[in-house]
């Protein structure tokens, strides 16, 4: 009886899971270009693919979070589920750089967190095809979603800044990184934390097309690299901070072609938003 309730109740979680990935993609139609949509489906129709897709699941998600219960409900679910894994699949495959896409904006590249996310998603809607009940009949079963709905924040990429992040500046401030050490060697998450202040920073937000790829230290200077695009080209965008101003527009950046090495944006050229 309470595996059966349980079972009801996931059409719930499903619906406010696809919801809040339909606003994503219906309020942020440019995300579509940071996706594997424009290699998969051409620069063209990667917006209004994404668009339609967001279409899809709103409707999805209207439909299992209102009654009556239908099965053809849970199983469009479960042909979604199994859509998002193998589109996710094909995306790091193909095309590493590329976001996910999934629900609001995030320059990660698509990692084994989506992907897993995309799976458990297809679990959820699979064991609500075992029952033909209501999610409003799963009564204290629904308590469940509760550990459900946290699996699915912590495979979430896209909300690492709401928990994630804010845990790894805890840690920081109470572990005193520098401490019994006569070096000046500057841990990477503050570098990050002074970095994503910056005018620098925001200014590339829109281009940038992974999470940090690599760093090292010249002289008073800290370099921080990530994969990007430029013009629809492969770029890495590389930060200079400086390790004894900390001012967030003391850092500098600049936007190099991935394969001839070329500069394509100088700083001095830099239009950095107030």
């Amino acid at each position: 009886m309470f595996t059966q309730q349980v079972a009801a109740a996931q059409p719930l979680l499903i619906g406010l899971l696809l919801l809040w990935s339909s606003y994503g993609k219906l309020t942020s139609p440019d995300e579509a270009e940071k996706t594997a949509l424009p290699k998969l489906v051409g620069e063209n129709r990667a917006k209004p693919a994404y668009r339609a897709v967001g279409v899809i699941e709103a409707v999805l998600a209207l439909a299992l979070l209102s009654p009556p219960a239908w099965t053809a409900e849970v199983l469009a679910a479960v042909v979604l589920g199994v859509g998002f894994t193998g589109y996710l699949s094909y995306a790091k495959i193909v095309v590493p750089e590329a976001s996910c896409g999934c629900a609001g904006k995030s320059a990660k590249p698509v990692g084994y967190r989506s992907i897993g996310r995309a799976l458990l998603l297809l679990t959820t809607a699979a064991a609500a095809l075992t029952t033909s009940q209501g999610w409003w009949t799963a009564g204290p079963a629904a308590l469940v979603l509760i550990a459900e709905a946290a699996a699915f924040v912590a495979l979430s990429p896209e909300l690492d800044r709401y928990w994630l992040l804010p845990l790894r500046r805890l840690r920081v401030r109470l572990s005193h990184p520098l401490a019994r050490t006569a070096s000046n060697a500057v841990p990477l998450a503050a570098t990050e934390r002074r970095l994503i202040h910056s005018p620098a920073y925001r200014a590339m937000t829109g281009l940038l097309r992974s999470d940090i790829r690599d760093y090292w230290d010249e002289d008073d200077w800290r370099f921080v690299s990530y994969t990007a695009r430029y013009d629809g080209r492969p770029a890495t965008v590389v930060f200079a901070v400086p390790h004894t101003d900390s001012t967030p527009e003391s850092v500098r950046v600049a936007v190099v072609d991935e394969t001839s090495g070329q500069t394509l944006y100088r700083p001095a050229l830099l239009s950095v938003p107030g």
